[in-house]
């Protein structure tokens, strides 16, 4: 009787102790989750907090080095003022967009409301391979067929192609595949019941879309545009590569053909030519604090007005009535004011008699199509936007294929297992990029290995661990300002917390920690949605037989969101792979020498090509530049083709 009493006690003590230390567990696992979700918050305000410390003191008064017309810090008198940088900022982000947006809005419309599934399945895999293509391989095609057309072809100001022109090309190509995709979510967003109320009441489909689903979705269009703003602003390599960084203002000011330079640029050419603590080393973190605040504020309002969407299509059907008859209201004041607001716009960049004579084609034109447009059939209106929208697809995919092309056809010469398994040699214009590949290699096993559990563990707190509320909307928050930042920030980041601060020097452990913390939103945002598609009724189940809440994550619900969490991790190597700026300021070297410890400098190939490119005289480096180009292109593109795969293959098998 005692022996079974005590054996009794024993199972009760035994009973006792696993419940503890399963709640002991429970809550040391959710602690590590919390500290992964917040650590993004943590990364913005330590950009922004060593950037101002950085900044101090500006060599020269906050409006002088806001609205100097001249920036000199070299010479025998230096000068501070970056108003030519920020004219050049604004003029190529805004040649970008008005080469981008026509472009990206007719190819999401066509996506979203034309294409068949079929052809949906091809083009949409295309315009995000556009996005897979790193920035230094669009200006080494920028640098080396685009501007030389300009030099050949358009007689430029100071005789080069390296222009403003040559940039707006090349960011408007850069900035479709973002205003597509988001612009297409907007358009799929908008409830079916809107287009069939529409036609049921006998309008064609040109009408159902252009007065009922794009006006819908305004909102979200809006936002797409501004998140290209920011893409177009924070860019760095492909500006810094064909727009000839000269800090000057364009006389006049519309003159495409001049060279121009960027706040971005000036950041990717100076930081490590200056003496640390100099004049001139602060005012470029003042540049950077300026950039951060730039790109921090058109990401916001990106973040808030697709904030606003999510609460619209949440509401309830008579509020969403009421708003869509606000927007009814307004977007028939922007009709009426916008013509007149485009007319005053090119009038006032019309500083000579050529660019009198475009505005008044322009108005013209646009009279001419008021009229024209009155006098023809519904149906007739409809073939002729569909075959715009048509052409808008057709462009954005032949730019792609050109680009492709000319990547394939001037590196596949130099491809060879030669290339592929030498050491460079005679400064790159032999031998090969086994050294860059190793390099590259490192740099992306290291940051993936920091923040893939950072990413996965951020997403597992906010969707299984905490409500919709303040704080979960103050992470995300963070981590798409995160995602927003421009890379020669996190480089200025590194460089000074990393390199200068840490002492860590110019070295392989700064490179890959500072690339860890660009990926970190890109795999939180895809765990997010990888385990938001697992039904909740899973979870329930799991928990009624008596699971606790870790046990259910790891054995029930992490499984089936695996290929998820996979696909954002594959996305995270191929923007780690192809980024260029923030290696520059922190780990590579253009060396053929391998690293004997994560303290020493590596090369990787996007700065390998950079430097062949753009330093290295002589047709041989040309040759090996499209070489290292076409092995960059194959290695990226082949990432993220297979995150679409897994993307696509993951969406069939879901059965729920």
């Amino acid at each position: 009787m005692r022996r079974e009493k005590s054996e009794n006690m024993e199972k009760e003590k035994n009973w006792i102790s696993r419940f503890f230390s399963k709640k002991i567990k429970e809550k040391g696992i959710k602690g590590l989750l919390f500290i992964a979700a917040i650590f993004g918050i943590l990364i913005i305000f330590s950009i922004l907090f060593f950037l101002l410390i950085e900044s101090y003191p500006l060599p020269t008064n906050i409006w002088d080095f806001l609205l100097g017309d001249k920036w000199n810090p070299a010479g025998s008198t230096p000068s501070y003022g970056t108003l030519p940088l920020i004219v050049g900022t604004l003029l190529v982000t805004l040649g970008a967009m008005v080469i981008a947006v026509p472009l990206s809005i007719g190819s999401a419309i066509f996506i979203s409301e034309i294409a068949t599934p079929r052809i949906r399945s091809i083009i949409k895999p295309a315009i995000e391979l556009l996005a897979g293509i790193p920035s230094v391989v669009y200006g080494f095609f920028g640098l080396i067929m685009l501007t030389e057309f300009i030099e050949e072809n358009m007689n430029p100001t100071y005789g080069h192609g390296e222009t403003l022109l040559a940039g707006s090309i090349i960011l408007g190509i850069m900035a479709i595949p973002t205003i597509t995709t988001v612009a297409e979510d907007a358009l799929n967003a908008v409830p079916k019941e809107y287009k069939e109320g529409s036609l049921a009441m006998g309008a064609t489909r040109w009408q159902s879309i252009s007065r009922v689903i794009v006006p819908s979705a305004l909102s979200g269009i809006t936002a797409a545009i501004i998140l290209g703003i920011g893409r177009a602003v924070g860019e760095t390599m492909a500006v810094l590569m064909v727009c000839g960084n000269a800090p000057i203002i364009p006389d006049p000011i519309s003159n495409i053909f001049s060279p121009i330079r960027t706040l971005t640029s000036t950041l990717g050419i100076e930081p490590l030519e200056v003496a640390f603590g100099s004049p001139w080393y602060h005012a470029l973190f003042g540049i950077a604090v300026l950039l951060l605040i730039i790109t921090l504020i058109v990401n916001v309002s990106a973040v808030f007005i697709l904030g606003k969407i999510k609460e619209k299509h949440m509401k309830s059907r008579k509020n969403k009535k009421k708003i869509i008859k606000f927007s009814e209201k307004t977007i028939n004041h922007i009709k009426k004011y916008f013509r007149y607001i485009i007319i005053l716009f090119l009038l006032v960049f019309s500083y000579n008699i050529i660019g009198l004579i475009n505005t008044a084609i322009l108005t013209l034109a646009y009279l001419l199509y008021r009229y024209i447009s009155k006098l023809l059939s519904e149906k007739i209106k409809e073939k002729f936007a569909f075959s715009i929208l048509s052409l808008s697809v057709s462009l954005v995919i032949g730019v792609l294929v050109i680009i492709l092309y000319y990547i394939v056809s001037n590196g596949i010469g130099a491809l060879s297992w030669e290339f592929i398994s030498q050491p460079a040699r005679d400064l790159g214009r032999q031998g090969g990029v086994l050294t860059a590949i190793i390099g590259t290699f490192y740099l992306v096993i290291g940051a993936i290995a920091i923040s893939l559990p950072i990413g996965v563990g951020a997403g597992i707190y906010l969707i299984e661990y905490k409500k919709e509320g303040r704080i979960t909307k103050i992470i995300r928050t963070a981590a798409d300002l995160l995602n927003g930042t421009p890379s020669i920030v996190f480089g200025l980041f590194g460089l000074a917390f990393f390199v200068l601060y840490l002492n860590f020097g110019f070295s392989l452990i700064a490179g890959q920690i500072t690339l860890a913390f660009m990926i970190i939103p890109t795999i939180l945002r895809t765990t997010e949605e990888a385990l938001r598609s697992v039904p909740q009724s899973i979870r329930e189940g799991s928990l009624a037989l008596g699971a606790t809440k870790w046990e259910t994550i790891r054995r029930v619900v992490l499984p089936p969101a695996a290929p998820g969490i996979l696909t954002g991790a594959i996305l995270g190597i191929g923007r780690a792979a192809g980024e260029t700026a923030p290696i520059m300021l922190t780990a590579v070297t253009f060396s053929s020498i391998m690293p004997s410890s994560i303290f020493e400098p590596v090369n990787a190939l996007p700065y390998h090509m950079f430097v062949l490119a753009t330093s290295i005289p002589g047709e041989e480096a040309k040759i090996a530049a499209g070489g290292t180009a076409l092995v960059l292109l194959l290695f990226v593109i082949g990432f993220y083709s297979v995150a679409i795969i897994l993307r696509n293959r993951f969406k069939k098998k879901m059965k729920w």
